[in-house]
Formats: C-alpha cells, sequence, structure tokens
C-alpha cells in the first residue's frame, strides 16, 4: 500500500482520525499493513501422550479480514478525495494470486460492495463492473473525510459458500469527527418515515421488520430491489463487523409491495454490541436508504 501523501492541516486531523480507528480495529484482531491476520491453531499432547487439537476458536465475523478461504480482496484505489467523484478500483483474488473473473449471482448480482465511514455516518451501497481481466471498478462519492471501510459480498463460481472480505480506504480533506446517532425506533428519509420493529439478540438470530410510510399512510408501492422489496446491511459499531441478513419476500399479513418487509439477522457472537442498520428500499423507481442504531439485547447463547 502506498504512503498517503498529507498536506496543510489535512494532516493532523486525519492522522488522529486514523489512530482512533485503527487503535479499535486492533484491538478486535492484530492488523499488519490493513489486513486481518487470522489466528494459528496449535496442537498438544493429551495425558496419554496423543496429540490433541486445541479448541477451534469461533470463526472471525465477517467483513473484518482481507483475505479468507483463499480469496483476497486487493484494493488498487486506497485513497479518495472527499466530495469529488471518482473512481474505486479492486480485484479479487484467488489463492495463487490471480483474479478472479467467475462468480456466482447473488441477490441479482455477482458483487455487492459496500463502503461506510469509521464512524458509520456514511455509507454506499454500490454494484461496480469487472473488466475481462478480473478488475472491478465503479464511481463513488464520499462526503466526509476520514477512514473507511470497504466490503466486498460475493461467492466465487469456484466456492460453495459466499464471502464477506473487508479493506480499509482513506479519504482526504478536513476531518470533522461524528457521533453515532442514538438509538431510535423509528427515522425519516427523504420524506418517508420507516419504523423498526424488533430487536437485535446477541449470538442469535432476531427478526427486524420495517413499515414504510409517508405523510401519516402506509406506502404499498415498494418495488422489487435485488431480489426482494427492501435490502438490509448491519454493521458492528467499532469493528465494523459485518453481519449475515437474509430477506423475507413477504411480510405475514401484507402485501409483498409493502408496508412492511423482514428480515432476520444473525449476530457474529453472544456478547452485546451497538449496531447500525442501513435500510434501501425503492417507491417508484427511486432509491432510499433509512438508518438506524440499535444494541443488542437479552441473553446470548
Amino acid at each position: 500500500m502506498s504512503p498517503l501523501r498529507k498536506t496543510g492541516a489535512f494532516a493532523a486531523a486525519l492522522t488522529a482520525a486514523f489512530a482512533a480507528a485503527y487503535g479499535v480495529g486492533s484491538a478486535v484482531a492484530p492488523v499488519d499493513g490493513g489486513r486481518t491476520q487470522e489466528t494459528a491453531h496449535a496442537s498438544m499432547a493429551d495425558d496419554d501422550g496423543h496429540a490433541a487439537q486445541e479448541p477451534t476458536a469461533p470463526h472471525a465475523p465477517a467483513g473484518l479480514q482481507v483475505t479468507e478461504n483463499g480469496y483476497t480482496l486487493d484494493l488498487e484505489t486506497t485513497s479518495l478525495p472527499a466530495g469529488a467523484r471518482t473512481t474505486l478500483r479492486f480485484v479479487v483474488r484467488d489463492a495463487e494470486g490471480a483474479p478472479v473473473t467467475a462468480y456466482r449471482t447473488e441477490h441479482g448480482k455477482q458483487l455487492h460492495l459496500i463502503v461506510a465511514s469509521r464512524e458509520l455516518t456514511a455509507y454506499r451501497h454500490l454494484h461496480p463492473t469487472r473488466a475481462a481481466d478480473g478488475t472491478w471498478s465503479t464511481p463513488v462519492e464520499l462526503p466526509e473525510a476520514g477512514g473507511y471501510r470497504v466490503f466486498a459480498d460475493f461467492t466465487p463460481a469456484a466456492a460453495q459458500e459466499g464471502l464477506t472480505l473487508g479493506s480499509d480506504l482513506a479519504v482526504t480533506g478536513r476531518y470533522a469527527a461524528h457521533t453515532l446517532p442514538a438509538p431510535a425506533t423509528t427515522t425519516t428519509v427523504d420524506g418517508y418515515t420507516v419504523r423498526l420493529d424488533g430487536a437485535l439478540a446477541p449470538g442469535r438470530d432476531s427478526d427486524l421488520t420495517f413499515t414504510v410510510s409517508r405523510a401519516g399512510r402506509p406506502v404499498t408501492t415498494l418495488q422489487p430491489y435485488l431480489g426482494a422489496h427492501g435490502h438490509l446491511v448491519a454493521l458492528r459499531s467499532g469493528d465494523l463487523a459485518y453481519l449475515h441478513v437474509h430477506p423475507h419476500e413477504e411480510a405475514k399479513g401484507t402485501t409483498p409491495s409493502g408496508p412492511e418487509v423482514t428480515f432476520t439477522a444473525t449476530t457474529p457472537t453472544p456478547t452485546p454490541g451497538t449496531y447500525r442498520l442501513f435500510l434501501d428500499f425503492k417507491v417508484a423507481g427511486t432509491l432510499h436508504t433509512a438508518a438506524f442504531t440499535t444494541t443488542t439485547t437479552g441473553q446470548g447463547y
């Protein structure tokens, strides 16, 4: 990764921001050059002298690793200017270092790209295009300077299970700190009011239902987006662990086009945490994103 050039007043502000962000990340798992390393498992002997394996550690939450199961997210673009429309490029490489050029289609796309600020106040859900040589690219405009995390959600054609790999991105400009919004069960976006029913439970599946209304009237004209009438991404505050979320095509007792959309979300650990939820929904051809802050409730497994 090339060193980031720092100039003027931006240097001190952005350096402090990155130090705080990477300090959080390193508390979760060791980081080397922006790439999280998996813990090695050593063998040991039992009382009879037979070799025995240590208990297997829990699998790392999605999005915290740049390499998993032989696949690596290789960001060719490692920094972007804030507030400018530019191009983000990356390659997914296999265990031999070759670009991956064959993918399964999931939720209507071969690869979903999520870009979120470390403070979870900026969010983009993108669908890049892939060149013949395996290089993915997408135009993007990020509003705030600071540390960001890029998540690639995909399933290689040669793999049986999907992967979510993550890597760090620097966005340059004048940095201003932001506070995570307080937990709430309603939010308003583009004139639409969205209500959240349900809560995340630590380490267990949880049903989350979002109800969309406008001017006090339920919205029953939700349009399909990525194979359902809504798409949900959930990220854990602090380390930005990426939650696995699955949509229900039709909420109980409602029509498929709204006003309710229901998902099952699985938190990665049985410990309490704070999460940011990003709901994408489409009405009249326009995509809207409603964001919520929520904390886990109840006991873990």
